[in-house]
C-alpha cells in the first residue's frame, strides 16, 4: 500500500506564504507524477498544480505566478504559495500517480487534506 502524508497548512494573513509538502511512502514501483488539488467553501475541486517524474508543471490559471510546485527524488511534492488571497483558502489535497508492487498499475493515491486559510 501507498500512503500520502500532507503537512505546512495553517493561518496566514493575504499577501503572506506558506508551503505545504506532501510524502509518498510504501511499497512503491514508480511514481509517475505529483500534485495538489483543493477545494474550497461551495466550490468544486479545481486542480491547483502538478509535476511529473521527468520535471513538466503545469498550473490552475488562478495560481500561475504565484505558486511554484517541485519534488525531490524521495517521492516528496512541495507546494510553495505566495502571495496568498483570502480566495486561495481550501483544504489542500495532495495526489500521485503511483504503481505499487501491490496493485496491478498505476492509480491514484489521495492525501487526507491540509487545510489553508488566508484571511483577510
Amino acid at each position: 500500500q501507498v500512503q500520502l502524508v500532507e503537512s505546512g497548512g495553517g493561518l496566514v494573513q493575504a499577501g503572506g506564504s506558506l508551503r505545504l509538502s506532501c510524502a509518498a511512502s510504501g511499497r512503491i514501483l514508480s511514481n509517475a507524477a505529483m500534485g495538489w488539488y483543493r477545494q474550497g467553501p461551495e466550490r468544486q475541486r479545481e486542480l491547483v498544480a502538478r509535476i511529473t517524474s521527468g520535471g513538466d508543471r503545469n498550473y490552475g490559471d488562478s495560481v500561475k505566478g504565484r505558486f511554484t510546485i517541485s519534488r525531490d527524488n524521495t517521492n516528496t511534492v512541495y507546494l510553495q504559495m505566495n502571495t496568498l488571497k483570502p480566495e486561495d483558502t481550501a483544504v489542500y489535497y495532495c495526489f500521485a500517480i503511483i504503481h505499487s508492487s501491490t496493485d496491478i498499475s498505476a492509480r491514484e493515491y489521495w492525501g487526507q487534506g491540509t487545510q489553508v486559510t488566508v484571511s483577510s
